[in-house]
């Protein structure tokens, strides 16, 4: 028997209450889109969340690590009578044992997905400033929204790093 497929992302249906109370201050309603494909969206975004992995792997030593750089891609469906959105949440892998894993969101995924569907209803909004600085650099290697292309800091640092591969010391 062939082993089983490890998913390299997710959607998190259970964070809309989240996402809709955030919309709800600006008179605005949408219903979450469970299905998980781009092809009819009109709309779509990449940014970064924050939250934190387990690696569930028994025989790694890896306690967890947080991330700050979780890509997410947001999209916006328009349907009648009303827009629905969804939110792809790529996994990264632990840098100890190479395994997938699927990371606990903070308050920035409502945060961020509902600032970008206000901006694209056309509400202004301020844009949230997030503190704290990261422990460490971004892992292009680790990160499936980079290896899937949808990850901005792939855009930024982990260019830098997929083209340090190519030159020879």
């Amino acid at each position: 028997m062939a082993p089983k497929q490890v998913e390299r992302w997710s959607m998190y249906p259970d964070l809309d209450a989240d996402v809709s109370r955030l919309l709800a201050d600006s008179g605005l309603s949408l219903d979450f889109h469970q299905v998980d494909d781009g092809k009819d969206s009109t709309r779509a975004w990449d940014t970064n969340v924050m939250g934190r992995f387990s690696c569930h792997n028994k025989n790694c030593r890896s306690t967890g690590w947080s991330s700050k750089k979780i890509a997410i891609t947001i999209r916006m469906y328009k349907y009648i009578p009303s827009a629905k959105y969804n939110a792809r949440v790529y996994h990264q892998r632990c840098k100890s044992c190479n395994r997938l894993s699927r990371p606990v969101l903070d308050s920035s995924y409502a945060e961020r997905v509902a600032y970008r569907l206000k901006k694209w209803h056309g509400i202004q909004t301020e844009t949230a400033v997030y503190s704290g600085g990261s422990k460490g650099p971004h892992n292009s290697r680790l990160c499936e929204g980079c290896k899937d292309g949808h990850c901005r800091q792939m855009e930024y640092g982990g260019l830098v790093e997929a083209m340090h591969g190519l030159f020879i010391y």
